[in-house]
């Protein structure tokens, strides 16, 4: 089941509250905080990411792993791409692997944003008949998300999708996206992780129950980890298939 987020603002916690928040969602926390906050232009190498098409797939998922996740898709991402592709498409489905460090070098994270837009815009130049899936797991779901914006704070090195290349992602695919108020645990100047009105509808962002990334105030850390198992990796297939067909 798809959890709801509630739109009530919710109070910062206390320091002892702050010291049994687990580990890894202090970690996504300051990471997605810091793509605004400490990241200044030429921090991110910008440049493409090295592998050419060759033969351009159908389906192309452009992904980004967790904090602390070995390089590749993820488990989540893994799960997520396994269930696209048992899915009756009769299309062949290719995945690149954000290339960022999904470490505790949060001024790093920004790497993945040019990572995305970059390979978005080799597809969209080099495949057109590809459709463009984006996706990203906690670090990697702020990653994904603010590739999406439509508008960037001045004075950082970021840049918004130009229209013609964000027309060609068919859907974005997101599972325990930081809530607003992990951003403010480590800057309360932190600009929210929102959704461009571009991508509104073409997206899902699954939030398990008791997440406490994405569900302030949750303390579940098997939560966190649960997107494998508890059925939203096919509800993120699922979506992208009824995307596919009816695009």
């Amino acid at each position: 089941m798809k959890c709801t987020r509630d739109s009530k603002s919710v109070a910062v916690q206390s320091n002892h509250q702050l010291m049994r928040l687990p580990l890894y969602a202090m970690a996504a926390g300051a990471a997605v905080a810091a793509l605004f906050i400490g990241a200044t232009p030429g921090q991110a190498n910008g440049e493409p990411t090295a592998a050419s098409i060759a033969d351009c797939a159908d389906v192309e998922v452009v992904f980004a792993r967790g904090t602390f996740e070995g390089p590749g898709v993820g488990k989540v991402g893994g799960a997520f791409v396994e269930a696209l592709r048992q899915r009756p498409l009769d299309l062949t489905v290719g995945v690149h692997a954000v290339n960022y460090p999904a470490s505790l070098q949060f001024d790093r994270a920004v790497d993945g944003i040019h990572d995305v837009g970059n390979r978005l815009r080799h597809l969209a130049a080099n495949c057109p008949s590809t459709d463009i899936i984006v996706g990203g797991y906690s670090q990697g779901a702020a990653v994904s998300g603010y590739v999406t914006s439509d508008t960037v704070p001045p004075g950082y090195a970021l840049t918004v999708l130009p229209p013609d290349v964000a027309e060609r992602v068919t859907a974005v695919v997101l599972f325990g996206k930081p809530a607003p108020t992990i951003l403010r645990l480590l800057h309360h100047d932190a600009p929210p992780l929102e959704i461009g009105p571009t991508f509104t509808g073409r997206t899902i962002d699954l939030c398990a129950p008791r997440d406490p990334i994405c569900e302030p105030g949750s303390l579940d850390r098997g939560a966190h980890s649960a997107y494998t198992v508890n059925g939203m990796a096919e509800e993120a297939a699922d979506f992208v298939v009824a995307r596919l067909r009816n695009r």
